[in-house]
């Protein structure tokens, strides 16, 4: 019996608990579909980073095409029209006494017309077709995604970091702390949300930025209430009360033992925000209220498409919509898989 105790001391003692977010990754990699979504999200972010940086669409105000050209990938380029200018001619004409650059005309003349040929035998290519302008739909919605997922990412994650800290520390603490946040809680959700969203784009003005300030500073308080609720819960439970019989302190049992433990719902809450400012957006820019009149985004790609769709142009409106459906519903099919890893019921299953 001696022997095979202390043949089993060294095997236990080489045992370690897994750390949470290692196992939760570890469960979200095994995840299909949430990985495929998670491709899809990091393919966004890697256009919108190169839009920002100016690899791509950098153009995208250039009118590349002839106004709402119809979507195409081989077409032929404009061909560039040149004019010949008659001088004088004869044996006696002195060219030069009249103009000095004569010489040089012929010799320009040929220029030209080497560059119409080149440019008509260029082919152009428009998946998406052209706007009203005759510019690029398809940069229009790579350079949209750039400020419309900014914008709806950004703004979700200030309402999150609001939301979860309130939240957290009216839950924790309750009492006083509790009863003044659930007093700004209560003020902000006795306020309708549209005139709310008007009465701070008033102040704030137009913009990215103002926008994100607008969605942020407006939109916390569902979050707020769901982790005020999860922390009130989880501040009993044993494991919290054997962080604190062991000397932690309350911000360390708030952010390293109870939120990771409802990190699932603030994940969750999270996707929905993220889709419901991107949808705000697109109402504010529809209004006026949203992104710079110099700028492009989803909102104010269906903004235009109303008007074009009304003639049969449609491939603006298929654009936009296609690039939001495709990156809202990824972010959502991942959030999802990451909510799933991190459930603390799932990780009792295993």
């Amino acid at each position: 019996m001696s022997v095979t105790s202390v043949e089993l001391e060294p095997a236990a003692s080489q045992i370690h608990s897994e750390g949470v977010w290692r196992a939760a990754w570890r469960r979200f990699a095994t995840d299909r579909i949430g990985v495929f979504a998670a491709t899809i999200v990091i393919t966004f972010l890697l256009l919108i980073a190169a839009s920002a940086l100016g690899f791509i669409a950098e153009n995208w105000e250039a009118e590349t095409g002839v106004p709402n050209a119809r979507p195409h990938f081989l077409g032929p380029a404009p061909v560039v029209e040149t004019s010949v200018i008659a001088m004088p001619s004869g044996p006696n004409a002195d060219l030069t006494e009249l103009d000095p650059l004569a010489p040089r005309y012929a010799e320009w003349d040929a220029q030209t017309k080497q560059y119409a040929v080149n440019e008509t035998t260029k082919a152009q290519t428009l998946a998406f077709g052209g706007d009203w302008r005759g510019r690029d739909v398809l940069a229009k919605a790579v350079k949209g995604s750039e400020i419309s997922v900014f914008v709806g990412v950004l703004a979700a994650l200030v309402a999150t970091l609001i939301g979860t800290v309130l939240g957290a520390i009216s839950g924790f603490f309750g009492r006083r702390i509790g009863d003044l946040l659930e007093w700004i809680y209560n003020v902000f959700e006795a306020i309708p949300g549209i005139l709310l969203i008007f009465a701070f784009a008033a102040v704030f003005g137009r913009g990215m930025i103002s926008v994100v300030l607008i969605l942020g500073l407006t939109g916390w308080t569902g979050l707020y209430r769901q982790v005020r609720a999860e922390f009130m819960k989880h501040g009993s439970r044993e494991y919290v009360r054997a962080a604190e019989a062991i000397g932690a302190s309350n911000t360390s049992r708030m952010f390293r033992h109870i939120l990771p433990n409802v990190s699932h719902v603030v994940l969750v809450r999270m996707a929905l925000l993220v889709v419901g400012f991107i949808k705000a957006e697109v109402i504010l820019s529809y209004l006026g209220l949203g992104v710079g009149v110099d700028d492009v985004s989803w909102g104010t790609m269906l903004a235009e498409a109303q008007s074009d769709l009304i003639r049969g142009y449609w491939w603006q409106l298929a654009a936009a919509t296609l690039s939001m459906a495709v990156f809202v519903t990824a972010f959502s099919l991942m959030t999802d898989a990451a909510r799933d890893a991190l459930d603390p019921k799932l990780r009792g299953l295993e």
